[in-house]
């Protein structure tokens, strides 16, 4: 037998002795006190008809049944049931880009923790959905493929930087290829694909690859980082510190600008949406709406064992001991009551006031 909540327990080892040493001490005291009323004599007479055995047993069924109610609230468990759970949801894939221009500060804590932060809310709040997550700057590949195990992917996530990618740039139209590539076909589901970037791309063709994509019955969405005024590109060293700013050949800072234009474009081909990230992160509850009410289909069959919950049998056998403890009576029906009378004049005779 095992306990859902067995700190519970904890609670009954202590409780349990407490209020059994009261019910002694108020039994005990009860005692003491009849003893200093008078004649022991005619204490037991007057208390004749009182059922000591009959109180004894009720005080020891209402601790029984606290005892049980305990053990009732801890959830015993015994036995066990397997059932068979079908999961259903969407493939969400999330591109996630590493460049360096990411780590610029316009957005804070910076564009590409910004991004995290919207990718860890993404995944807590996805229902039983698939998610992946490619990574890309000057290259793309899977970091994480398709997966529900939520946990496994943040892990992943939390790693996620410039240094992991050594080829400089920012290659869009390769992440989204890459991740067009990681969709499970074989499911008639929908296959939603995120792009986080700020939209700098002069490598690939962002465009073709979205419409190849579309073709593929894939939904583009776009999640633009940055100003369209740019901001510095920071310069770090191995332990993530900035050192300075990126410059060009002239010496002059670079700026990297959000390209809204080409995301808002990258989106419309994909049969998406564009949205410009926010500090409060607006844009994944509007994300999220979207994506809703998307066809879902049956991911995987999964066996699950569950312990069968018994706590019923302890509260039953608690509530019987607390109604056969009010049937106990009090009282003996079978004895003598007490001639009063004589129990007055011999009160009487007693306190008389002695010449």
């Amino acid at each position: 037998m095992t306990f859902a909540q067995p700190q519970i327990l904890i609670l009954g080892f202590i409780l349990i002795p407490v209020v059994a040493l009261f019910l002694f001490w108020v039994h005990k005291k009860r005692q003491k006190t009849l003893a200093q009323l008078g004649n022991p004599r005619l204490i037991a007479r007057l208390s004749a008809n009182i059922y000591w055995n009959g109180r004894r047993w009720r005080r020891i069924l209402r601790l029984a049944a606290l005892a049980l109610l305990i053990i009732a609230a801890a959830r015993p468990q015994w036995g066990s049931e397997v059932r068979e759970i079908e999961q259903e949801g969407l493939q969400v894939i999330v591109a996630l880009d590493v460049s360096q221009s990411m780590l610029a500060e316009d957005i804070k804590p910076s564009r590409l923790d910004r991004a995290k932060l919207e990718i860890a809310d993404l995944t807590e709040r996805l229902d039983g959905d698939e998610i992946g997550l490619v990574l890309f700057s000057g290259a793309s590949f899977v970091q994480v493929p398709l997966t529900t195990d939520y946990l496994t992917a943040l892990n992943y996530l939390e790693s996620a930087g410039p240094d992991i990618i050594s080829r400089p740039g920012t290659v869009i139209g390769e992440a989204i290829q890459t991740a067009t590539n990681a969709f499970d076909t074989s499911l008639n589901n929908q296959k939603v694909l995120i792009v986080m970037t700020d939209g700098e791309d002069q490598e690939t063709d962002p465009l073709a690859a979205a419409q190849a994509a579309a073709d593929e019955g894939i939904l583009i969405y776009t999640i633009g980082f940055g100003t369209p005024e740019g901001e510095p590109v920071p310069e770090t060293n191995q332990y993530g510190d900035i050192v300075g700013y990126k410059q060009d050949q002239n010496g002059q800072v670079v700026l990297s600008k959000l390209d809204e234009s080409s995301l808002q474009t990258v989106a419309q081909t994909g049969g998406g949406k564009y949205y410009r990230a926010t500090a409060g992160g607006g844009e994944l509850d509007s994300l999220l709406g979207e994506i809703d009410n998307l066809q879902r289909a049956q991911l995987a069959s999964r066996f699950e064992t569950t312990y069968i919950e018994r706590f019923q049998i302890f509260l039953a056998l608690a509530l019987a001991a607390l109604l056969i403890s009010e049937f106990i009576p009090d009282r003996k029906s079978n004895v003598t009551q007490p001639n009063v009378r004589t129990a007055f004049r011999f009160w009487q005779k007693r306190l008389a006031p002695t010449n």
